[in-house]
């Protein structure tokens, strides 16, 4: 396995300042990861606008990455090759390995941000709660109930390997809990789009705190 930087896109040049009292940070990140199965690039910008190009090879998961991006206001740029004539799932997980590795890299020493977010999204009878801490410790609490196998072609039980792939290489705590929904693809989407919210949430600069690590520690 290797992994390196790239600069391939002038999506991780583009960063915007939402407030003039506030320092320009350039929190964007490009990473690069190919292995024997995966071939996987990511360029990220946490103060973005929500532009997304996601070309994985896998429709479903596409769809997602525009989710988080959209509602997370996040510029995504994934794209991923992979054995996918065998299954999804080395694609699907080192998409989340590689989309981990770019925020904590984005994110660097995490000065300023708020730490925690949290969310609850509807999408119709479906009602997701997301909420997650850049604490530097890898931890997920799953609560998902999927109730088919899979949505189009893609199988749900990747769902959840895709969030301990990002959870682990964003070193952050993340829980998810399902409050209602029987459609799996609005249990999915909501989710994903819970996630986006919160996410924006916890990588937002706190005026208050704009030069200090948001610990009591002082390190994260």
């Amino acid at each position: 396995m290797q992994t390196s930087d790239a600069r391939t896109e002038p999506l991780r040049d583009r960063v915007t300042n939402r407030n003039s009292n506030l320092p320009l940070l350039q929190r964007t990140a490009a990473v690069s990861r190919t292995t024997g199965e995966t071939d996987v690039q990511v360029t990220i910008n946490l103060d973005g606008t929500g532009q997304c190009l996601a070309q994985t090879g896998i429709p479903f998961l596409d769809h997602m990455l525009h989710q988080i991006a959209s509602h997370g206001l996040i510029d995504l740029d994934v794209r991923a090759t992979g054995d996918i004539e065998i299954d999804d799932h080395h694609t699907n997980e080192d998409v989340g390995i590689t989309l981990g590795m770019a925020l904590a890299k984005a994110l660097g020493d995490r000065k300023g941000i708020v730490r925690f977010g949290h969310f609850v999204a509807p999408l119709d009878e479906a009602l997701i709660q997301v909420t997650l801490d850049f604490s530097g410790r890898p931890h997920l609490s799953y609560g998902l109930d999927i109730p088919t196998q899979r949505v189009g072609t893609y199988d749900t039980q990747l769902v959840r390997e895709f969030f301990v792939a990002l959870v682990n290489h964003a070193q952050m705590t993340l829980h998810i809990r399902q409050l209602d929904g029987i459609n799996s693809h609005h249990i999915i989407e909501a989710t994903f789009k819970a996630l986006a919210r919160s996410l924006r949430m916890a990588a937002e600069i706190d005026p208050r705190r704009a030069q200090s690590i948001p610990s009591s520690k002082g390190v994260l």
